[in-house]
């Protein structure tokens, strides 16, 4: 049996998972979150939905990573101006200044990213 695909994904895997906990620890949320930030930074009143499409998560993940920006008050809902029982979603200010602060050139890709990325560009 041919393994060494799967054990090229496997350190992948823990790379990422590297890469994650030191994201985490520099800025003090994880990386969904951040990336939610950058999105709604692009793209303005998504929905709940149009979050887990834009970023590839399930609608169960995407409404967690929602939940616990809305408590720290980083993003906002609004009730949607078309359709009143949709909601969508927006920056605040703290959310806006959170994104500001990260600067990528103190996040170090690992090298078995680094090789990925490289790989696919």
């Amino acid at each position: 049996m041919e393994t060494e695909c799967i054990c090229r994904l496997r350190k992948i895997y823990k790379a990422i998972t590297a890469f994650e906990t030191q994201v985490e620890a520099s800025l003090g949320v994880n990386i969904n979150a951040m990336m939610l930030l950058c999105l709604l930074s692009e793209k303005e009143n998504l929905s709940a939905g149009e979050i887990a499409n834009e970023m590839g998560l399930t609608r169960s993940n995407a409404s967690k990573v929602i939940a616990s920006l809305e408590k720290s008050g980083s993003i906002r809902r609004r009730i949607c101006k078309e359709d009143g029982r949709s909601m969508r979603f927006h920056l605040t200010k703290q959310g806006q200044e959170l994104l500001e602060h990260v600067h990528c050139d103190s996040l170090q890709l690992p090298e078995e990213l680094r090789k990925v990325v490289e790989t696919n560009e």
